[in-house]
């Protein structure tokens, strides 16, 4: 055994092998760091109150060239409605029911003498989808008054675009909110007249929301006397960063408000970056080991006619390969213990910037440390039974 440790430190080069050292560390701290911060970063997506939120999107057809001119149906079959429910990334779909009558508002400015009138539509979606929590949100077929929602980019469309070139104050939300609304709404040769006030502000749906029960009610009163499929669906995700949710979108030819696909492709990106990192610090390392087993190969290859003699003098083929597989388990070991102390430091840093974004400073080193130990096995193995097997084609021979 003592002899085999001299031919080893006679024979290899302390420069050679500490090139393959490092070469084998930074691989192993690229594919770790690799592993440890998509884990890390990945709270940070998919979290609650992380970048990408659990969100709902609003879904329509895209409308082509020619059913806008010919008036095309854009509404959902319940086959198209059964099939989006289906896809494993939907975890519920509202609908979006349209006012199919004519709808008249009317409001006066007061001491501005400025009485403003104009056309609306409204819509519903089940209450469950609606953001805005009011103890006025109900209807009833006795009752004249409409609570009534509106997007809050309504507002901002008001108070620096219209009220400013017309020289109105700027209004509030709860100024707002105070305001009546005389709302005629006619169809079938019927009319009537309602108190609509605004009760909300919506940073999720973009229309004008009365509450479903008024459009149940109304359809049925002025109504036509067919049901509409629904044009618009409100969507609520169960994982906002699945990539397949926009390539399902993008097949079928359906549109989303917004840039709330924009997470999907996020996911996706941070998935191809992480994938990229991974296999640079695959290529290192196994370029690396290659190297490493090469020189144990040319290690070996000069040592044989003196290996053989050994082998010759009683020594096995375990007793003549141990002190190769010892240095080989040695190098890999000191490679995975300092890989995890860089891993580590590097992820001190940028951890403090992740917490900001809804990461957990709790987060555990445990995907690369699993990771670690299990490349420290397989190259450990591999490198082991080819000395193993060189020995032993020797011992064959002799």
């Amino acid at each position: 055994m003592k002899i085999v440790w001299k031919l080893l430190r006679k024979h290899i080069s302390p420069v050679q092998f500490a090139g393959f050292f490092f070469a084998n560390l930074i691989g192993m701290i690229i594919v770790l760091f690799g592993i440890q911060f998509y884990f890390d970063v990945r709270p940070v997506f998919d979290g609650d109150d992380g970048l990408i939120k659990k969100d709902y999107l609003i879904v329509s057809k895209r409308v082509k060239v020619l059913s806008g001119l010919t008036g095309g149906n854009s509404g959902f079959t319940a086959e198209e409605l059964q099939a989006l429910r289906e896809q494993p990334f939907v975890k519920s779909i509202g609908e979006f029911k349209t006012g199919d009558y004519k709808v008249m508002a009317s409001v006066n400015m007061g001491s501005s003498g400025l009485d403003l009138s104009t056309q609306l539509f409204f819509e519903s979606v089940p209450d469950e989808y609606v953001d805005v929590q009011s103890g006025e949100w109900r209807f009833g077929e006795r009752n004249d008054f409409i609570p009534i929602i509106i997007p809050k980019n309504y507002l901002n469309l008001y108070n620096f675009g219209f009220a400013q070139s017309h020289s109105l104050p700027q209004l509030s939300e709860g100024v707002l909110g105070m305001v009546s609304l005389l709302v005629t709404v006619s169809g079938n040769g019927e009319s009537r007249s309602f108190t609509g006030r605004i009760v909300g502000f919506s940073n999720r749906l973009n229309t004008i929301l009365v509450p479903q029960s008024f459009i149940d009610w109304s359809n049925s009163r002025f109504g036509g006397s067919r049901p509409k499929a629904p044009s618009r669906l409100i969507v609520e995700e169960d994982n906002p960063g699945d990539s397949a949710i926009s390539s399902y979108f993008r097949e079928h030819a359906l549109e989303v408000e917004g840039d709330k696909l924009d997470a999907g492709k996020t996911n996706y990106f941070l998935t191809i970056l992480v994938g990229i990192v991974l296999s640079v610090g695959l290529l290192i390392s196994i370029l690396s080991f290659f190297l490493l087993m090469l020189s144990i190969y040319l290690l070996l290859q000069k040592n044989t006619q003196k290996l053989e003699d050994l082998l010759l003098l009683g020594y096995t083929p375990g007793q003549t390969a141990r002190p190769y597989q010892i240095l080989i388990l040695v190098m890999n070991a000191g490679v995975l213990l300092l890989s995890f102390i860089a891993v580590s430091c590097i992820r001190l840093k940028y951890m403090s910037m992740l917490t900001a974004f809804g990461a957990q400073e709790s987060g555990s080193m445990l995907p690369s440390v699993i990771s670690g130990v299990f490349l420290f096995g397989i190259i450990s193995v591999i490198n082991i039974c080819a000395v193993k097997h060189k020995i032993m084609n020797l011992w064959i021979r002799k």
